[in-house]
């Protein structure tokens, strides 16, 4: 029989046009050669056009998913995305917590918005986030919007990023986690390169390059997605700086690669590799 590749777990909303939430994390893994499993915290009316309307999950179904699927499935990786309400939020963080997972391999996308303008989290949720989540996951990759949201500041120019980067590293730390992996995507900048702050204060940029396309949404879940399967597939031996580089070719050559869907911002080529 062949091997039975590496299990990944994304807990994050359902897009039903396919371009972000765990259907875009679950193409990322299976483009990683991983085996994707899910738990849908909110479902959502959207497509390329945009977010009409989002419905949370029960957190009590929230809890029953994640237990039985860790039951069967025990996944070496987590990915979260979008969890909507704080219910949520405390769901995922008490799943951490019970299981004792460990932290190095979480990987927070921290989604508070659409790329639309909707609200995907709650005041109270995002409350919960700074102070139960950020205590159990080793990496969070925020947007220069999002990171200023969280450190509730204003949204910095590049050159100020890293100082605000560490600023977020100090407050996971205030509350009891100080291996948080900080990796802000560039996308919103003038130059589309990411930084990072890694647990040991080594930091960096990872150049990127503008691709000419109208497929750009849910570049932030894949990029988190394959920042996961790259920690997963490379080991704990290798760089931020590699994983980071990897992730990010990955997500620049799926958005070289994409074909037109939809009437507005289509999905990035997932599966280009197959």
């Amino acid at each position: 029989m062949p091997s039975t590749p590496p299990v990944a777990l994304t807990i994050a909303g359902l897009d039903p046009s396919g371009g972000a939430g765990v259907t875009a994390d679950l193409k990322t893994f299976a483009a990683h050669g991983l085996y994707g499993i899910c738990c849908v915290t909110a479902l959502t009316v959207q497509s390329t056009q945009g977010v009409r309307r989002t419905v949370p999950v029960d957190a009590t179904i929230i809890r029953e998913t994640l237990d039985c699927l860790a039951d069967d499935i025990p996944p070496a990786g987590i990915k979260i995305g979008m969890l909507g309400t704080a219910d949520a939020v405390h769901a995922a963080a008490d799943f951490l917590e019970r299981a004792n997972y460990p932290t190095e391999n979480v990987v927070l996308d921290p989604i508070v918005r659409s790329s639309s303008g909707a609200a995907l989290l709650d005041d109270e949720g995002v409350n919960s986030l700074r102070s139960r989540l950020l205590t159990r996951v080793g990496w969070i990759t925020p947007n220069i919007h999002e990171l200023a949201f969280l450190l509730e500041e204003p949204v910095v120019a590049a050159d100020e990023l890293p100082a605000q980067a560490q600023r977020l590293q100090k407050l996971a730390a205030a509350t009891g986690n100080p291996h948080l992996r900080v990796v802000v995507t560039g996308g919103h900048l003038a130059e589309p390169d990411d930084f990072f702050f890694d647990l040991n204060g080594e930091s960096g940029w990872i150049r990127g390059k503008w691709v000419k396309t109208w497929a750009t949404h849910g570049t932030g879940c894949a990029f988190s997605s394959a920042l996961l399967c790259q920690h997963l597939l490379q080991g704990p031996q290798s760089s931020c700086n590699s994983k980071m580089t990897a992730a990010k070719a990955y997500v620049t050559a799926a958005l070289e690669h994409a074909y037109p869907i939809g009437h507005g911002k289509g999905p990035m080529n997932h599966h280009y590799k197959l």
